[in-house]
């Protein structure tokens, strides 16, 4: 079961601005990249479900978050259909994320109380997904629509919660840009979480680097 309700979920999202997602098969390299994060002050973070198995994954680092890490959310996303939506909630999925809006999760999601974010690319879609219960949409693919298009969205629907994922890098430049169009946090995965950073297992370097990302973000929410 969720340990967090979506309420503290959605404040969560808005109070950091910014939740790395991240996909390994290696548990225990999963482990220390959730730490260097939680380090650094993510107290969020989306596992991508992207491969075999990944719901083992997934399920140990919940475990260890809960034990390990004090007030550490746990999410999924890319997740594609209620039936793995369930399995995750029942793994402790704070949070759902998915790459399209499908009522069938929203459905599972609303009768535990678990926040559900979906993609979405038009007005419609979107208020589709808020007439169903959406708290935060997911703008996806973020660099395919832009701030510019966050701001179009305000204009005739203020109320809407938009968290970009993709495109969205971490120079202060482009994290402006976002934040000035009125997003309620962002989704960062490779441009935070890099190869390089996996490949040379530097967690001391992605633990500042996420110190960076929400440093520039503080900043720019003043």
């Amino acid at each position: 079961m969720a340990q967090f309700t979506r309420i503290e979920v959605a404040q969560a999202m808005k109070d950091t601005g910014m939740i790395p997602l991240f996909f390994s098969t290696d548990i225990e390299l999963s482990k220390k990249i959730l730490k260097a994060c939680y380090v650094g002050g993510a107290r969020l973070m989306e596992f991508t479900s992207r491969g075999d198995f990944a719901h083992e994954v997934f399920g140990e680092l919940t475990k260890y978050a809960i034990n390990n890490l004090p007030g550490m959310i746990m999410g999924v996303g890319s997740v594609t259909d209620a039936a793995a939506a369930s399995l995750y909630m029942q793994l402790g999925a704070n949070f759902i994320v998915t790459p399209v809006l499908r009522e069938d999760i929203a459905i599972v999601c609303n009768r535990r109380k678990v926040l559900w974010s979906p993609g979405c690319g038009t007005l419609t879609e979107i208020s589709k997904a808020e007439e169903l219960g959406c708290e935060i949409v997911k703008l996806f693919p973020g660099d395919l629509y832009g701030p510019e298009f966050v701001k179009a969205i305000k204009g005739p629907q203020p109320w809407t919660t938009i968290m970009p994922t993709g495109g969205v890098n971490l120079s202060e430049e482009n994290l402006k840009k976002w934040f000035e169009a009125g997003v309620h946090c962002v989704g960062m995965g490779s441009q935070l979480i890099s190869k390089d950073i996996i490949t040379d297992k530097d967690y001391a370097k992605l633990t500042q680097r996420v110190k960076d990302v929400y440093s520039i973000i503080n900043k720019l929410k003043k």
